[in-house]
């Protein structure tokens, strides 16, 4: 067991992306694809948060026992660059410590579909993560979703911004799949399993 992570406190998933049908389909909205697919798995549906501007699902993961847990996924309905708010309420509301908080978002610095799991460090630019950590602090679990690094001379906004490409798409359900599993397991099981089974 992470002694990092209290076990009888309620994890916080959080599929970071920006809201709007524009917006589903982009790189930068992954962390919402994993979160969706998690949500169906707990047979549940996203909705509004009371005052938190975010949609959660509340529900548990694991086998029966001591290794079930208690999760709300989140994704905020800020846009990406004010994340940290909306995350914060809930995290105040469901009084999840730090600790407990998973980020699931896309990661420039890795090739497509390849994750790293952590917990801490910087944001490597991702504004989502900056406004996570400028609300509570930088010491959360990240599940980061490769998606490369923009080709030739695009800009990184605009690489981020756009949907992933026909090519890409072809393995993108296996992969959003593939996060889901990592989330799990790294809530189930700790981190230190999570990586093991998952950091390729």
């Amino acid at each position: 067991m992470d002694v990092t992570s209290p076990a009888n406190g309620p994890w916080l998933v959080v599929g970071l992306g920006n809201p709007g049908p524009e917006y589903a389909m982009n790189r930068h909205n992954v962390g919402f694809m994993v979160a969706d697919l998690l949500a169906e798995r707990i047979g549940g549906r996203f909705k509004r948060a009371g005052k938190a501007q975010a949609q959660v699902v509340e529900g548990r993961i694991g086998p029966p026992g001591p290794a079930n847990r208690r999760v709300i996924l989140a994704k905020p309905m800020s846009y990406m660059n004010l994340s940290g708010g909306p995350v914060n309420a809930l995290r105040d509301f469901y009084k999840v410590p730090v600790a407990n908080v998973v980020a699931v978002h896309d990661e420039l610095d890795i090739d497509y579909g390849v994750l790293r799991l952590k917990l801490g460090g910087g944001d490597n630019g991702h504004n989502g993560l900056k406004s996570m950590t400028k609300a509570f602090g930088a010491d959360y679990h990240r599940v980061r979703f490769g998606i490369g690094r923009p080709p030739g001379r695009m800009q990184v906004a605009d690489f981020v911004l756009k949907d992933f490409s026909s090519a890409e798409r072809k393995e993108l359900d296996y992969f959003v799949d593939r996060a889901a599993d990592a989330v799990e397991c790294l809530v189930i099981e700790g981190l230190e399993r999570a990586q093991s089974t998952y950091n390729s």
